[in-house]
């Protein structure tokens, strides 16, 4: 099984972090780390949110995440 501490605090309009990334990152890390999860764990992953503070950012990440898990 995998644990994800998901923290999307690395989106281009949160200011704690310089990676400037965008939902579509969030969305293919997501895949990769499932990719990772069926060839290792059966699928298994548990997810928690972890940061994100600006919350319109928070939000859409948030979705691409779980669109990708669900």
């Amino acid at each position: 099984m995998l644990f994800i501490s998901a923290g999307f605090d690395a989106h281009e309009q949160d200011n704690i972090s310089y990676l400037r990334l965008h939902e579509k990152d969030y969305t293919w890390v997501t895949e990769e780390i499932l990719a990772i999860a069926n060839k290792h764990a059966e699928g298994r992953i548990v997810s928690t949110l972890e940061g994100g503070y600006e919350l319109d950012a928070l939000g859409r990440s948030v979705v691409a995440h779980l669109k990708v898990l669900m």
